[in-house]
């Protein structure tokens, strides 16, 4: 790294000091001078603070282990364990009840429930792509993907598949008779559209009919008696058929569709945390440019594709004429929000004035929201926030106080930046133990700029194995989501969050679809989170939004939080219940969770060390591809950490088995010409990284895995980069 020394006590990596000084602040109001001060400040005031809350999660973790050293837990003894947690402050007494108070918030947080994509913005491609993935071709989705069967005559074949492109039609045109249903007969046989009077005309074979409810029908373009689109609203949510009768599709179509584009991921996070790889100025750089850029407006990436040479860019809006023929404007792209990193780690980018790294959280909110500046000062042609707005997803916070501690960096900041109050919101995220139980207290520190909680099941797993490490041996990861805690913990967010009056200020959000190629699967199963309650979660692409967007026409989101408001349908004591393994397995169980829970590890970790890839399709034991980021190499790691712990293996069995698994990841990477095997030397980076992940996983703090995987990612890069 080249560092060049500030004005004053700061010391910058060259690469991160241009990108603020030469790009970023020429386009703001602040001074070079200015901005350096007040960093400054920020850093030396708040650095002993952040200090001061890893110490007393470590303080926590220390008791908690005492006391399981002392006790047996068990059903019989929750009560004593959880008034030994209140006596200690790690669970904390719920006050008078209240509601958020959240201003200025996007349509898309507030009246809109839909999924929600997380995607690396590190990668410009996939960031523009999730960017605009606020619209979708459901004709493209559906023929692309499992959710017609591929089998037999439907096949995908190299050429257009005729039947298979009809079957895809018929499932559409079923969508359309739940987004906006007729009063007689099916979308599917409708031979004409038209509009009368400001009502949409439909003839069917032998009658002519209209809409159930004609105020479904919203905009249009070209002319009424013969549209080329047109709009319909259900649920708050947009979906357009468009019409071109020589168009290839629209051809076969009796009435000349030609497609129908669905309002799919409504909002994104840009995820500078569990999807990346960043260790250095020279990662954190290209994080914050393409944040930058998308801020901007002005994003770009070019790449190969089909011997031609693309480029993507944001979309722009989309423009349509209401009935009455006034324009309807609808936002082209997904609202954007920013994960930052939590309180836990530091990066070398920036040291402070006694040569220790900063803390990369305090970082990121500083150099993220100078980054959007563009947007909230209404700079740029294609907006993110109408409202002036910036949505920072606070990940891993542990507690009331450490929500605090990120509320008072949000003022600050906006301080140093000449912001008005309250204009950076947070996405609170309930992924670690000390936050779930207290969610109450939590929200109540963010009232005037919560916009999202989320449960995140595999960081909350991973947490959970880690507090309750010496408690005993826990249930296998397969059989963890049926566990109690799990189950309360789902309800809970929702009814905490509907209690505390999320509804029409803020998302409440459920977790990723894991299997990015099983989108069947996801459409039978993951209907589940909007009848939840939750008006979001998360998909892993493009393709998933589109297809997720359907399960949000079926079920109106804001009429199950109106008829779970005043409930509570779980407690604490069920939250605190541990999954301890409670029969005797099986060896062949046990061998089989310990290699699945190895191939895991590794097939992630040589990606995140060797490549710098923080998140992708990771093939598993039985070679179904999985989304793997640091939240499913967490519980992996920890489970065995525990297993070993309490003599359910041994770190003998655990080393030969990433040894064996070793071998399968290097075959399902065998075709990939940058990848440099793990096996037989088993000396590499990544070898040791995962050996200390699980081995080292005790003293982890908080069972985290980014120190250890920064840690090698860094030796890796000094020797081969």
């Amino acid at each position: 790294m080249e560092y060049k020394v500030l004005e004053g006590n700061l010391t910058v990596d060259r690469s991160l000091y241009e990108l603020i000084n030469e790009e970023i602040l020429p386009i703001t109001t602040i001074s070079k001078e200015l901005f350096w001060k007040n960093f400054e400040n920020i850093i030396e005031e708040l650095t002993p603070e952040n200090k001061a809350l890893l110490k007393k999660r470590d303080a926590f973790q220390t008791l908690i282990d005492s006391w399981h050293i002392n006790n047996k837990y068990d059903e019989n003894s929750l009560t004593e364990y959880k008034n030994f947690l209140k006596q200690i402050a790690y669970l904390v007494d719920e006050k008078e009840d209240f509601k958020v108070e959240t201003s200025n918030v996007d349509e898309e947080i507030k009246l809109q429930a839909g999924p929600q994509l997380v995607v690396p913005v590190k990668n410009a491609r996939f960031a523009l792509n999730a960017a605009n993935a606020r619209w979708g071709s459901l004709y493209d989705a559906l023929y692309g993907t499992n959710v017609i069967s591929t089998d037999g005559k439907l096949a995908i074949t190299k050429e257009y598949n005729e039947t298979r492109g009809k079957a895809v039609v018929d499932y559409a045109k079923e969508h359309l008779d739940t987004v906006a249903p007729l009063k007689k007969g099916s979308h599917k046989d409708a031979r004409s559209y038209k509009i009368v009077d400001n009502k949409l005309e439909i003839v069917l074979e032998n009658i002519t009919t209209t809409l159930e409810d004609d105020l479904k029908l919203v905009a249009y373009e070209g002319e009424k008696e013969n549209p080329t689109a047109i709009v319909f609203k259900n649920n708050n949510l947009h979906v357009i058929v468009e019409f071109d009768k020589d168009n290839f599709i629209g051809k076969l179509d009796i009435s000349g569709v030609k497609d129908i584009v669905v309002e799919a991921a409504v909002s994104t996070i840009m995820d500078c945390e569990d999807s990346i790889a960043a260790v250095d100025a020279q990662d954190k750089v290209e994080v914050y440019r393409n944040w930058f850029g998308l801020m901007k407006g002005d994003l770009e990436d070019s790449f190969e594709k089909g011997g031609k040479t693309v480029t993507r860019k944001l979309n722009s809006d989309r423009k349509y004429k209401t009935l009455d023929d006034k324009e309807l404007t609808l936002h082209g792209r997904s609202l954007l929000f920013i994960r930052n990193v939590g309180h836990l780690m530091t990066n070398p980018a920036i040291l402070d004035k006694e040569g220790n790294e900063v803390f990369e959280g305090i970082m990121d909110c500083m150099i993220t929201t100078l980054a959007a500046i563009p947007d909230l000062t209404n700079k740029n042609e294609k907006k993110n926030s109408r409202t002036k707005s910036m949505y920072i997803v606070k990940p891993k916070m542990h507690g009331p106080e450490e929500v605090a501690f990120a509320v008072k960096l949000f003022e600050k900041v906006e301080k140093a930046l000449n912001l008005p109050k309250n204009t950076i919101k947070i996405g609170i995220m309930d992924e670690e133990r000390r936050t779930t139980i207290n969610l109450k207290e939590c929200i109540r520190q963010a009232t005037k700029r919560v916009v999202f909680i989320n449960t995140g099941f595999l960081d909350r797993t991973g947490d959970e194995i880690h507090t309750s490490m010496l408690a005993g041996a826990m249930t296998p990861k397969t059989k963890m989501k049926s566990e109690t805690w799990i189950k309360a913990y789902e309800t809970w967010n929702v009814d905490i969050g509907l209690e505390c009056g999320l509804q029409g200020f803020s998302q409440i959000g459920k977790g990723m679809w894991a299997m990015p190629d099983e989108m069947a699967k996801m459409m039978d199963e993951k209907i589940s989170h909007p009848k939840s309650g939750a008006n979001t979660a998360w998909v892993p692409s493009p393709t998933a939004a589109t297809l997720h967007s359907i399960h949000y026409h079926k079920v109106d989101v804001f009429s199950i939080q109106n008829e779970l408001k005043g409930k509570r349908r779980a407690s604490v004591d069920e939250l605190l219940t541990i999954p301890l393994l409670k029969e005797t397995l099986s060896k062949e169980t046990i061998k089989n969770e310990i290699d699945n829970n190895c191939q895991s590890i590794l097939g992630y970790v040589v990606r995140w060390i060797d490549a710098g890839v923080g998140c992708s399709k990771v093939p598993d034991i039985n070679n179904v591809a999985l989304m793997e980021d640091r939240a499913t190499l967490r519980i992996s790691s920890q489970h065995l950490a525990n297993w070993i712990e309490h003599k359910i293996t041994s770190k003998e069995e655990v080393l030969e088995s990433l040894k064996q698994m070793a071998k399968v990841v290097d075959k399902q990477n065998e075709n990939d010409s940058s990848y440099i095997n793990i096996a037989p030397s088993y000396d590499g980076y990544a070898f040791k990284a995962a050996c200390a992940l699980i081995f080292e996983g005790k003293e982890q703090a908080s069972g985290y895995t980014e120190p250890l995987l920064h840690k090698y990612r860094r030796e890796y890069k000094a020797k081969t980069i």
